[in-house]
């Protein structure tokens, strides 16, 4: 299993607003995808800005990076009116042995 991390600051008072747009229009794109297993968003809350991290998790790498290239730019312009600073991206492999249960989760 592969994961693409997603890190980016969001105004404050936009996050309720950008919740409602990842689950009304990100959402849906993410699960059209190739490999597409879920996402998981996480609100760090800071004094004026919320730091908001996301990882996806995708089948294979090869399928995120697919994403990446022919999707993820329609993504960010929907994610740019709720962006304080650049979203930044990372990529990391997941060690499907040692979540058995997260991986069993998945797969029902």
């Amino acid at each position: 299993m592969f994961a693409r991390i997603l890190a980016f600051e969001v105004k404050a008072e936009k996050k309720e607003e950008l919740v409602k747009v990842i689950k009304d229009q990100v959402l849906p794109i993410l699960r059209k995808q190739i490999g597409f297993l879920e996402v998981l968003p996480f609100f760090q809350k800071k004094v004026t800005e919320e730091k908001v991290f996301t990882i996806s998790l995708w089948t294979t790498r090869r399928d995120a990076e697919r994403y990446e290239k022919e999707f993820y730019p329609k993504v960010l312009e929907i994610l740019k009116p709720f962006v304080v600073a650049p979203v930044e991206v990372s990529y990391s492999n997941l060690e499907t042995t040692l979540c058995d249960r997260f991986v069993d989760a998945l797969a029902v």
